[in-house]
Order: C-alpha cells, then structure tokens, then sequence
C-alpha cells in the first residue's frame, strides 16, 4: 500500500458507490416528475382554457381571408362579432303570423273587447279629471279660440259651458283580416259607439266694420253637442316615414259609413232675439263631418308614432313610492326630477 492512500475493503467501496447511485437517481426522478407536471399544467392552461374554440378559429381564418383591405382590422373584428352574434330574424309573412298565433280569418269569431273597454273607460276618466284641475281646459280652449287665427269680424270669444261626458265609448265586434290597401299587411277592424252629451257652449259678438268699423254689433249665443257617435274603427301598422326610421307607426281610420249626431242651439241678437237658427245648426253640422272626413276618414288616416318598447331604467316606477323613479345610469334607485305622475289606468296581467 502506498503513502498517503487509505485503501477501502471492496465490501465497503460497493456500498458507498451504490448509496451515491441511488440518491443522485432518486433527485433526478423528482426534479423530472416536477418538470412533467409543469410541463402538463402548462398546456392544459394553455389549450382548454385560454384557446380558441374550433369553429371561432375556422370563422376567424375565413374572415380574415375574405375581408376587404380598406377596412381596418378594429372594423372588421367588430363587423364579424356583431354578425355572429346579433342573427337576422327570417321575414314573416301574413300568412306566418296568423298560423303561429293560431288565428284563422275565416273561422275565427269576432271579438268582444270587454277588457279593453275597461282599460279605456279608465284612461278617460284620468284624462278628465286632468282636464278639470286648475281648469286646464279652459285655458286650452281659450287659447285656441282667441288665437291668432280668429277673424277680424268677430269679438273675443267666451267660453260658457264645457261638459266632457260622463259615459265611455264601447268597442266590439273586433275582427282581423289583411289590409285592403298595402296587401302583406294586418288590419284589426271593430265597432265603437258612444252615447254620450259632449257640450261646448261659446258667446261672442259680430262686428260690421263697413262702411266704417263698428257699424253693428250683433251678439251671438251659440251652443254644440255631440250626442252620439257610431262607426267602424279600423287599425294597422304602417311601416314608419323616411324622417323617422327604426320607429313603429300605428295609424287609425274610419269607414265613411260613420254616424254622427249632434245638437246645435243658437241665439242671435239682444233685443228681438233669435233662437235656433236652422242655418246656424246646418253650417256647424257640415263642418263638423267635413273637419272629421279631410282627418281620419278613409282614406285619410292619423298616424302616432310609438315610443320604444325596450325597457328603460328611466321608465321604471315603484308602486309603493309612486313619486320616485329612476334614469339611466343611476344605480342607486334616487329620486328624478321632472317625472310625470303615474297614471291611475293601470293593467294588471
């Protein structure tokens, strides 16, 4: 044995040799078992969860191979997410609609519209009693007679009875059937009357301004009634004029069989007065049906376009706090300012 040298047994030397060994094995297995489950954890992340579903990818690569150079890529993304996301509904025809409504033209019964002459009679009553607070219609009515369209021969004209009824109009017999002038189209047809004592009772005075003005003053008592009011009251969508596109048009008309009855009485002059003047109740007739025929008979018609029917943050009411609303973007449920008092018709479904 040499100087310097510790020789080992064999015995010994094997052992150290084979602990070694299977230390250094036993590191490299942890540190590459690590490295696996690393390496597994970063592509699951990766593939499942942060990729691209198939069809997204295939849709991505057919846009981007079919997309026009002009437009950005900004543009593009949008165009294609609003196209896969907002589908165009198919078009529906009048034959379309009645069959998933289960509505038949020729065999279904008319119909009664109790309810709707509820909800009605409820709206009119909140309409008149508006109109008698603070005599809110006599102010409106007073306003339009004087106005500037009033003619030089007569003098300032006072109101001296308003009376807007008592009774409502009642609707029946309610029938759908296809427009007669834009055909594709849906009209709703149904009877209403109205019996009922309208009155609007006026004074004023005649001027004679020639040969000099104030020659003659004539006084004039004159007082108009609606009785009653009987027609065919027909309804449809129209589709919206060029200035308002994107709104719902509902326009309403009467069939020129309509029935109107009225009561005029008259009394002119102060001294040897005149009372119901046969003429004065022909002119006041013939102006009423021609102001009602050149407005709403077919075929004229009124048209109103429609508010939005998407619900609004601003449109929301609380029925235990009726003076309190809310406007868009306020997440807090304030009070607004400037909202209109909610109306007593109120349908319950």
């Amino acid at each position: 044995m040499q100087q310097g040298h510790i020789q080992l047994p064999l015995s010994e030397y094997l052992a150290l040799t084979t602990k070694q060994c299977s230390s250094w094995s036993f590191i490299q297995g942890l540190l590459l078992g690590q490295l696996f489950v690393i390496l597994t954890l970063g592509c699951f992340i990766k593939f499942f969860i942060f990729g691209d579903s198939p069809d997204s990818t295939s849709k991505t690569i057919y846009a981007k191979s079919t997309a026009p150079k002009k437009y950005s890529g900004s543009q593009s993304h949008l165009r294609k997410k609003r196209s896969s996301v907002l589908r165009d509904p198919p078009s529906q025809s009048t034959e379309t609609i009645l069959s998933k409504t289960y509505y038949d033209v020729r065999s279904h019964q008319a119909e009664s519209l109790d309810w709707f002459n509820v909800l009605i009679a409820q709206t009119l009553a909140q309409l008149r009693e508006d109109a008698r607070t603070d005599d809110a219609i006599l102010k409106s009515l007073d306003k339009l007679l004087n106005g500037p369209q009033r003619p030089d021969f007569l003098d300032p004209i006072r109101v001296t009875e308003v009376s807007l009824g008592e009774y409502f109009p009642i609707f029946s017999n309610c029938r759908i059937s296809p427009s007669d002038d834009e055909p594709g189209k849906l009209q709703a047809r149904m009877d209403v009357d109205l019996s009922d004592l309208i009155t609007l009772g006026i004074e004023t005075r005649l001027l004679l301004n020639w040969p000099k003005p104030l020659v003659a003053v004539l006084p004039v008592a004159l007082t108009v009634s609606i009785v009653r009011f009987s027609g065919t009251l027909s309804i449809s969508f129209i589709p919206s004029p060029e200035n308002l596109a994107g709104s719902t048009t509902l326009a309403f008309s009467f069939l020129d069989d309509y029935r109107l009855e009225i009561a005029v009485s008259s009394l002119v002059g102060s001294r040897s007065s005149l009372q119901d003047v046969p003429k004065i109740a022909q002119l006041v007739e013939s102006r009423l049906h021609s102001w009602i025929d050149e407005r709403c008979v077919e075929p004229k018609f009124q048209q109103i376009v429609l508010p939005s029917l998407w619900p609004r943050k601003r449109t929301t009411r609380d029925q235990s706090r009726p003076g309190e609303g809310t406007e868009d973007g306020d997440l807090s449920g304030g009070s607004a300012d400037g909202l209109r008092r909610r109306p007593q018709a109120t349908a319950h479904i």
